[in-house]
């Protein structure tokens, strides 16, 4: 191809991601549309299973909602060690929550289930191609009467948009609550991750297992005096909750702060690969679209500028998520309820030595180890094979002997070869790029 045809080449696939672009400033959400078609399209996730096992009468429900709530966190194998609650009336059943009422959040690494005494069963499954998916499970009436399972697209109107950058989202709030529950919003809200300040973080939830001196804003309520906030944290460091509210109703009486700061790693992370996922699909769909337009061989290897600039910026937001960076400091006396901690080490993998992904530090941060063990999930998996090899070669630069500075400099040499140790030792796919590339 000559200088001139090059010029033109690249000319028109300017013009053509410019109208690409326009077209998707209006109407509805961009992951609406293909490649994505989100709403339209199958999922592939645990719920969507039980959704079938329902369908098909091969499901039991035990009678009681609370009894459901239980059968239905065995068959989605997710720990009720995991209960963290939310006294905030900030979501789908707000009418339901109040201080005494919270509602409860039950998780895994790929389903979460929300519930309040009295109401629905909010369920988000992880689907490996489409992010979060979420459903509503309604208790029959009278035992002997049908569940009802099904997708619910209203979880969209705040799972779908500002909060997670406009892809579908799952994502932890703090907001100053008044003496009902009811956000002060006048006030801010924030969405917490593991780069939010510890101070800012729970506002409108409880927290138990913390013994330190450092302040958040759990366990405690705002007020609204003449137009100016007036709040106080709680000095009080609760190992359960049954000072706080009547635990009783509950699965368990605890809503653990290991748990909370394991919900917002992942939670983070999971929407940053859904957003590289849907956005690198999409490039691979409109490089196709130009490559039959030029009548040249379509290709899933990123072929423009414009598609290679995707690909790198994505590759970079999962590795710096991948490797903690820009994670907020954790004070002193991080304990938690050991019962959270076991099951949430159950099934890690491990190397020779005994170190996993899954070994959690709390002393200044989350995990000994800064790499998530999302990177060995099914989501990570169903990345485009272009941006995994990105995120690997990556990886392989940020966790070099040598290594010890630049944009990963909070990462020590000890720790950056132990996490190299490790992957090569637990992720099959880290073993045989990082082999190959030894070798090549």
């Amino acid at each position: 191809m000559n200088a001139s045809a090059s010029v033109l080449r690249a000319l028109a696939a300017t013009v053509a991601l410019g109208a690409v672009n326009a077209v998707r400033g209006q109407g509805g959400p961009d992951y609406e549309r293909p490649p994505i078609a989100y709403s339209t399209a199958t999922p592939a996730d645990a719920v969507a299973t039980l959704q079938q096992r329902i369908a098909g009468g091969d499901f039991a429900w035990p009678g009681g909602e609370r009894a459901l709530l239980a059968a239905v966190l065995r068959e989605l194998q997710v720990p009720v060690a995991s209960q963290v609650a939310v006294f905030s009336r900030t979501s789908l059943q707000r009418g339901r929550i109040r201080p005494a009422r919270p509602r409860v959040i039950y998780f895994s690494d790929t389903v979460y289930v929300g519930w309040v005494p009295g109401g629905l069963i909010e369920l988000t499954a992880v689907d490996p191609r489409l992010g979060p998916v979420f459903y509503t499970l309604e208790a029959p009436i009278r035992e002997g009467a049908p569940v009802t399972l099904a997708r619910d697209a209203e979880c969209l109107s705040c799972h779908g948009g500002t909060f997670v950058r406009d892809v579908p989202g799952v994502f932890v709030r703090s907001v100053f609550p008044d003496a009902s529950g009811e956000p002060l919003l006048r006030f801010g809200t924030l969405v917490v991750d593991d780069q939010t300040p510890f101070p800012e973080r729970w506002g409108g939830w409880y927290v138990t297992g913390y013994h330190g001196e450092t302040p958040h804003r759990g366990n405690a309520f705002a007020a609204d005096a003449g137009g100016e906030l007036a709040f106080t944290p709680a000095a009080a460091r609760p190992d359960d909750l049954s000072g706080l509210i009547d635990a009783g109703p509950y699965l368990a009486p605890t809503s653990d702060v290991v748990a909370l700061l394991v919900l917002e790693h992942q939670t983070a992370l999971q929407n940053v690969l859904t957003r590289a996922a849907f956005a690198t699909r999409r490039m691979i769909a409109y490089q196709r679209s130009l490559q039959r337009q030029f009548r040249e061989p379509e290709t899933d290897e990123p072929a423009f500028d414009s598609v290679r600039s995707v690909f790198r910026g994505s590759a970079q937001e999962i590795v710096d998520r991948l490797l903690c960076r820009g994670e907020a400091p954790l004070p002193a006396g991080i304990i938690g309820a050991p019962a959270f901690r076991a099951a949430w080490a159950e099934g890690a993998l491990r190397d020779a030595a005994g170190r996993s992904l899954r070994d959690l530090h709390l002393e200044g941060r989350l995990l000994r180890h800064r790499c998530s063990p999302l990177i060995y999930s099914e989501m990570f998996a169903a990345l485009p094979e272009p941006l995994r090899e990105l995120v690997f070669a990556q990886l392989a630069a940020a966790l070099a002997d040598g290594e010890t500075g630049g944009r990963y400099a909070h990462l020590p040499a000890e720790e950056r070869r132990a996490i190299g140790e490790i992957l090569r030792a637990t992720h099959p796919e880290a073993q045989r790029r990082w082999t190959a590339a030894v070798g090549s």
